[in-house]
């Protein structure tokens, strides 16, 4: 791809930095479903609870406890902990040593839509195996949407980075690998990447840091 005219990137988390399987969390947690009840929950589209909690408008306790009513959950809080976390598979090191090494040629940001299980967890990750005391350190911001009380797809995201940072959105590259999000990108004026199975960022920039 061509980077010339890119000076600022905002990377997706889940898929883009961090292995996910959803399916994975689904399972786990159905596992715990009392009645049969099938969990509304995917890259593409969710139910209410979780764009409550990933918009910061439910707790921990709060998520737990619709989990629990929403879906006959007989499963205490750690373990509902766990199987929401299984979906964060791993965060392979040449992926950390990419945002390293284009931290120093770009200004970078991350742009999640997650929570504060998943926030708790996948920092613990990066703690213990990069020793870095979080994500955040990595970039010049992170935007976290239980933090900012937003999520993608909506424009709003986009606008509130460019904004706060002074991008120009012709200079801003967008890498996620949720579709609807790209696309939501897009309208903004953002250049984009559909960064799509198999490809990784490692691969994408190969050249760019060589």
């Amino acid at each position: 791809m061509d980077l010339t005219s890119v000076k600022n990137i905002i990377f997706d988390l889940g898929g883009v930095i961090i292995n996910i399987d959803y399916f994975k969390s689904i399972r786990e947690l159905e596992k715990y479903c009392t009645a049969g009840h099938t969990i509304e929950y995917s890259q593409r589209a969710q139910s209410h609870l979780f764009d409550l909690f990933e918009t910061g408008n439910s707790s921990p306790e709060e998520f737990r406890q619709h989990l629990r009513e929403a879906y006959h959950l007989d499963a205490t809080d750690e373990q509902i902990d766990e199987a929401w976390n299984a979906m964060l598979l791993d965060i392979p090191a040449e992926r950390i040593e990419l945002l390293r090494e284009l931290g120093n040629k770009y200004r970078i940001f991350l742009l999640s839509n997650t929570n504060a299980i998943h926030m708790k967890r996948f920092n613990e990750m990066v703690e213990h195996s990069f020793t870095m005391p979080s994500l955040d350190s990595l970039f010049e911001q992170a935007y976290y949407s239980h933090l900012i009380g937003q999520r993608k797809p909506d424009a709003i995201v986009f606008e509130q980075i460019l904004e706060q940072n002074d991008l120009q959105r012709e200079e801003t590259l967008f890498i996620d690998d949720s579709i609807q999000h790209i696309e939501s990108a897009r309208k903004v004026g953002l250049q984009t990447l559909f960064l799509e199975p198999p490809l990784t960022i490692n691969q994408v920039f190969r050249d760019a840091v060589s």
